[in-house]
């Protein structure tokens, strides 16, 4: 199974390997558990099979795993036709500053899209019970230069823009939380200059306590002389 998985169509559980190759255990294992006879599986259960004799089938780094063989290409160059519609899935609380600012993907990986309603909702509840599915007009955004590909059954974005999100527009209520948030933020942040209460002062680094020290200047040279024989008495006056 992990092999299908990893080495021929992560695509077909909607995962999207990095650009060299990983999937993170953690989307590997939700992915499993959606499949009939695999809810059991556990990162344990992954580790005993690759102490055996497919330990050579894979490569693991950290939190990743990729298999060795890989019949897959991610190619953002591929120029196929996009489809007229695809679905974004999107956490639900994320709606409002999505549309306003656009989604990027982590790291060196890609956002998944998909033609299918489905499978765009089966991704989206890896990440929230309830996901938003937005509608990307693929075709359209395609000819205004944003990079979208097919990989297998889905589709990939290294960003989707605002401007090419076509809805549904978030709920009012998630829109006056979001705009609430943007206010107090904007209350919390501290002014440049305060007003001094009775009682203290501010400090002025640009102020001398002295202002005579500002006149003295720079004492002309033989100074320390002179004052020596001030001292002894030594002057001629």
């Amino acid at each position: 199974m992990l092999t299908y998985i990893l080495a021929y169509r992560p695509d077909e559980f909607g995962l999207v390997p990095d650009e060299e190759g990983f999937v993170g255990y953690k989307d590997l294992l939700k992915a499993l558990h959606e499949e009939d006879g695999w809810g059991h599986v556990r990162h344990s259960h992954i580790n005993e099979m690759l102490m055996g004799g497919d330990r050579d089938l894979f490569d693991t780094q950290n939190d990743r795993i990729r298999s060795r063989e890989r019949h897959w290409v991610l190619n953002p160059y591929d120029d196929l036709p996009l489809p007229s519609l695809l679905y974004l899935p999107i956490r639900k609380r994320a709606h409002p500053v999505i549309m306003e600012r656009g989604r990027k993907a982590e790291g060196n990986s890609y956002l998944a899209l998909s033609a299918n309603r489905e499978m765009a909702l089966r991704l989206g509840r890896r990440r929230d019970q309830h996901p938003v599915l937005l509608e990307i007009p693929a075709a359209a955004a395609g000819q205004k230069g944003v990079v979208i590909f097919p990989f297998g059954d889905l589709f990939l974005a290294p960003e989707i823009p605002a401007h090419v999100i076509a809805g549904p527009l978030p709920p009012k209520d998630l829109l006056e939380r979001e705009e609430k948030k943007k206010i107090d933020k904007k209350q919390k942040k501290p002014s440049a200059l305060k007003t001094p209460t009775p009682g203290s002062f501010t400090l002025d680094p640009g102020r001398d306590p002295d202002p005579s020290r500002k006149k003295r200047g720079k004492q002309r040279k033989g100074w320390k002389e002179e004052a020596r024989k001030i001292r002894r008495g030594e002057t001629g006056f």
